[in-house]
């Protein structure tokens, strides 16, 4: 197990309770009050989280000082001793184990390998970007394409039985009277022909007049 694994941050806690010995039974001193070789009094600020075993405390006593320990254990508010007793006991542990750093030393590698995870996403951006780059080059068409022209190419690929009613062949219909004049002229003649029987009934009623 590596160091930043040993003492990552996740693993404080468990780390603390794994050492951690079974609390002391009824009259038994706290291993803070056996390693200090004195009397564990009612209320004893190290009773709760420091058990029976001396060894857990004896690393907080060599790197903090129990007096110390006790001021702050004090000061804190009974639902967060817990987790203080336990930072205490990780950060204690850490510097035992690396004297020079302690916890800045876990923070450093923690740092480095954060680095590392984002010097490789960064790489694996870039290599993607490159083949997105590559695949536009050697195929413009999947990318120049726009949506108008898109819908032109598909309208161009329907069939053409559609239109095929207006190819008609004028040729053949040059011999052909138009249609349609026959029925415009014959009403025409008919007026006139009505317009002048009665200019005649009208001139012969004059003419009887006279």
């Amino acid at each position: 197990m590596s160091r930043a694994t040993q003492f990552a941050p996740g693993n404080k806690r468990a780390a603390a309770e794994s050492e951690e010995s079974p609390p002391a039974g009824p009259g038994a001193p706290c291993g803070a009050c056996k390693f200090l070789r004195r009397r564990c009094v009612l209320g004893c600020v190290f009773a709760p989280h420091f058990g029976g075993g001396a060894a857990q405390f004896a690393a907080v006593h060599k790197v903090f000082g129990a007096s110390n320990v006790a001021k702050m254990l004090s000061r804190v508010p009974m639902a967060l001793r817990r987790d203080a007793a336990s930072t205490v006991c990780y950060e204690a542990q850490a510097r035992v184990a690396d004297p020079v750093y302690g916890c800045v030393g876990t923070i450093l590698a923690l740092q480095h390998q954060v680095a590392l995870v984002q010097a490789e996403l960064s790489i694996t951006r870039t290599e993607l970007l490159n083949r997105r780059l590559a695949l536009a080059t050697d195929h413009p068409s999947l990318h120049s394409a726009s949506p108008a022209s898109q819908m032109m190419m598909n309208c161009g690929a329907l069939p053409q039985t559609t239109v095929h009613f207006i190819d008609i062949d004028h040729h053949s219909l040059r011999g052909l009277p138009p249609p349609l004049m026959l029925p415009l002229q014959q009403p025409r003649q008919e007026e006139e022909e009505g317009d002048n029987q009665i200019m005649d009934v009208s001139w012969g009623n004059r003419n009887s007049c006279d």
